[in-house]
């Protein structure tokens, strides 16, 4: 709940700046018949410059696409890892577009980088980390990835680590298990106040093209590795970000709400359904939303409360439900474009 009044702020926010923005460029537009210097729009226009690799564009104006479902498995044989600090994370963030892509050809594991041994209900940190994990692995199942593993981290205490151990790491799991697109928290993302989220992205951005590199970490080459990163990034985000990926998720939905249901020890879906009715009930109230089975309850409260953002950040869109990401494509070369444009046989 906190995080969806945060957003909604947010766009308030956003909106009403933008406002105030046109009003204030209304005022200062020169006059009829008077003179005026020449000065750069403001924020610059996009100039239709490569958006990914080390040099990309400089502009904010972002040009959204809405990805939807394919059909057939146009991905087969690419292999995608979920990443998240926190058994949560993915499931509620990108648990759609991992079903959407899982169902178009990618196989797929899952990379939990705590011990998730501080969020929950539960007596000792050992107990809930023990809880979190085992829900992890059943997140894992529902999904249909194929490996589920555990980094270990310390929960709430990423930033005490250093970002080099995390990366060797990650260059490692590309590698061995050839990954070609990741999910994970936005490394830009504003006004993230969990260190393991920001940290953790952090370290994955690095580790994606630094494991496409034959000069870093040379020892996996003499151990029969070959270089190979990630090219496709799905960056999504608990605050502000540069859009400009929305995944139609609309066929995934009721999965995704199962998939949540999994994490029970923490989240905001698992029990909340039953927990809530059971509030009530005790209060001499019900609400007609959470009759039924146990199940029925969670899957109506998942999908009207816990979830909500789905069903919100579609409407724009005219979708049901969605997913925002900013998504950086493969590096592109212009040199390559102009060739395949342009070039003649001899």
């Amino acid at each position: 709940m906190e995080r969806r009044q945060f957003i909604e702020r947010t766009l308030a926010a956003s909106a009403a700046f933008g406002a105030a923005t046109s009003v204030a460029q209304a005022a200062a537009a020169p006059q009829p018949g008077a003179s005026a210097a020449a000065s750069p729009p403001s924020p610059p226009p996009p100039t239709g410059e490569l958006i990914s690799g080390g040099g990309g564009g400089t502009s904010y104006q972002l040009p959204v696409t809405v990805e939807r479902r394919r059909e057939g498995k146009p991905h087969r044989g690419k292999v995608l890892a979920a990443i998240q600090p926190h058994c949560d994370d993915i499931p509620i963030y990108a648990g759609g577009t991992v079903l959407k892509l899982l169902d178009e050809g990618y196989e797929g594991i899952l990379i939990t980088m705590t011990d998730d041994s501080m969020a929950g209900t539960g007596r000792l940190h050992g107990e809930i980390a023990a809880r979190n994990e085992q829900e992890t692995l059943e997140v894992a199942r529902r999904m249909g990835l194929k490996q589920s593993i555990f980094l270990n981290y310390p929960n709430h205490n990423m930033d005490a680590w250093p970002v080099v151990e995390m990366r060797a790491r990650l260059v490692f799991l590309f590698r061995a298990f050839k990954v070609d697109t990741v999910l994970t928290y936005d490394p830009s993302g504003l006004y993230e106040r969990n260190p393991d989220h920001y940290v953790g992205a952090k370290a994955v951005e690095s580790a994606c093209w630094m494991a496409r590199s034959a000069w870093d970490y040379p020892e996996h080459l003499a151990a029969g590795l070959q270089p190979h990163g990630p090219a496709d990034k799905y960056y999504f985000s608990r605050g502000p970000q540069l859009v400009n990926r929305v995944v139609d998720i609309g066929d995934f939905m009721d999965q995704k709400v199962w998939v949540n249901l999994a994490n029970v020890t923490q989240g905001p879906a698992g029990n909340s359904g039953v927990n809530l009715r059971a509030r009530l009930a005790a209060e001499g109230k019900r609400l007609p939303l959470l009759d039924g089975t146990d199940e029925q309850a969670n899957r109506a409260y998942a999908k009207e409360f816990a979830l909500a953002r789905d069903r919100q950040r579609a409407v724009a869109y005219g979708l049901q439900y969605a997913e925002y990401f900013h998504y950086s494509p493969p590096d592109e070369s212009a040199v390559d474009a102009y060739v395949r444009a342009n070039a003649v046989r001899l």
